[in-house]
């Protein structure tokens, strides 16, 4: 009888502790991923290098005159940083789809929109950010006026967080497709047409000396609605590519 009550009256365990879950969670795949991304340096580097290459070599290639090089800089380097960000992105979820780990992903408790977020925070921890602190020491190249380099670093800081939610749309979408990087390409491209405008008109407005806070605000709101709509139009891509 004792038995009895006392198995009567013994707590049951809960399977899954909500509390935390989804904290614990995005800090595993923020670790996973991170280490992961450093153990591949190859994959890390070719975007920066990509960047300082074309940087370097366009001078060459067009004028070394500083006042033609000042002109066309801003265009140049938001260029620049566009096309090496999305050298980058074909290969966000393309490992996690090849070893099985994207299914554990939308088999897990934590939502998708969550993970995905904390994924596409690496790439631009190791891409975007990178790419931001390189381009005013390449501006120099440029004959770029000193007083636009912090204009320049910001937009880009901005900016290329906004061409990572953006691509990863894109990346999840064609992850199942054996050579997707030129699709990939088609989708996003246009849609970061307005990211590069108001990115280059910032840096172009530091240099004429006028008012830089309206391009940065609306590059900030442009990375607000990313922020709100990307994670879940991945989530929805990511089960699309996954289960058709």
């Amino acid at each position: 009888m004792s038995s009895t009550n006392a198995t009567i009256s013994s707590p049951v365990m809960p399977v899954h502790d909500p509390k935390g879950g989804l904290l614990i969670a995005l800090n595993a795949t923020l670790k996973r991923d991170m280490m992961l991304m450093l153990r591949r340096r190859g994959e890390v580097l070719n975007p920066l290098v990509f960047f300082a290459l074309v940087i370097t070599l366009f001078p060459i290639g067009i004028s070394p005159d500083p006042e033609l090089l000042a002109v066309i800089a801003p265009g140049l380097l938001w260029v620049a940083a566009l096309l090496a960000a999305l050298l980058s992105l074909d290969s966000l979820f393309r490992s996690d789809y090849e070893d099985g780990s994207l299914e554990q992903l939308l088999l897990a408790p934590q939502p998708l929109a969550a993970l995905g977020l904390a994924k596409v925070a690496v790439h631009w921890l190791l891409t975007g950010l990178p790419l931001a602190l390189m381009a005013p020491l390449l501006g120099i190249m440029l004959a770029l006026p000193t007083g636009s380099y912090a204009v320049l670093a910001l937009s880009l800081a901005l900016g290329t967080a906004s061409l990572s939610l953006i691509g990863a749309i894109g990346a999840a979408l064609t992850v199942g497709l054996a050579r997707g990087g030129v699709l990939l390409s088609l989708l996003v491209l246009p849609l970061y047409i307005p990211v590069l405008i108001f990115g280059a008109g910032a840096v172009q407005a530091a240099i004429m000396g006028d008012g830089v806070t309206a391009h940065l605000a609306i590059l900030g709101a442009l990375l607000a609605v990313a922020l709100m709509l990307a994670p879940w139009a991945i989530a929805a891509s990511l089960r699309i590519s996954i289960n058709g």
